[in-house]
């Protein structure tokens, strides 16, 4: 999966959608070019401090896309914004995360670029009538040991898990997102589990129903430029 998504959804809408107990501060707008240490909205399901063994509370939140993980010394470093769902429970820079902290991305849709014909063409990825993808990954809270006057120490980050690509997404790509089904989404946030790899494997493998129903267009290379953000970039190539 390359580091471009689209959410057009508002944050209201997401928090409708998804039967959102508490929405955070400072939630990520609508965009139509998500890049790699922007802002993302993540839905995670968190126990209450006062009773760990009472109903998880459903949360909208802000996080940057790129793990940090909470042992880490700096946010130094390219961003992590990828998981192999293959190796997440045992690389060690996801392990924790993955066992404990599971999230997922609503998305719009995403881009991807092909190299056929000597050449790199973005297409845009999506869902039929509008229907948002759910891409299953883990987050991270991270403390900063030395954080600027008046801002919070605490950092949350997440990362995306990706899977061999399959059906119409491996025309273009070898890899795609975890692309979460309404069986898994609520036990891949279940927090009184830990995830296992037999979880992993299961979650990993119903996003091959869900990939079977995407489809893809070539879209106009404004995309690859970070600053252009509008409706339009996601609009098939001689639309306009």
């Amino acid at each position: 999966m390359c580091g471009r998504f689209v959410v057009a959804r508002a944050t209201s809408d997401l928090v409708a959608l998804f039967d959102v107990d508490v929405a955070g501060e400072s939630l990520a707008e609508p965009s139509w070019n998500i890049a790699p240490t922007d802002r993302i909205n993540v839905v995670i399901d968190t126990l209450p401090r006062d009773d760990p063994d009472g109903e998880p509370v459903r949360r909208l939140e802000s996080a940057r896309w790129g793990l940090v993980p909470a042992w880490a010394e700096s946010v130094a470093g390219p961003p992590m914004i990828n998981a192999r769902a293959e190796t997440v429970t045992t690389n060690r820079l996801f392990a924790e995360a993955v066992a404990k902290r599971r999230a997922f991305v609503p998305a719009s849709g995403y881009y991807e670029w092909t190299t056929g014909d000597g050449r790199k063409a973005p297409h845009f990825v999506q869902l039929p009538e509008g229907e948002l993808m759910l891409f299953a990954a883990v987050y991270s809270w991270w403390r900063d040991p030395r954080p600027a006057p008046g801002a919070s120490p605490w950092l949350l980050s997440a990362s995306v898990l990706t899977r061999q690509a399959t059906g119409p997404l491996a025309e273009i790509h070898d890899r795609m997102p975890v692309l979460l089904s309404a069986e898994f989404a609520g036990e891949w946030l279940d927090p009184h589990e830990e995830a296992t790899e037999d979880l992993v494997e299961a979650v990993s493998e119903a996003a091959t129903e869900v990939a079977e129903r995407a489809v893809h267009h070539e879209v106009g290379p404004d995309v690859g430029n970070v600053r252009n953000d509008s409706p339009e970039l996601a609009d098939p190539i001689g639309a306009r």
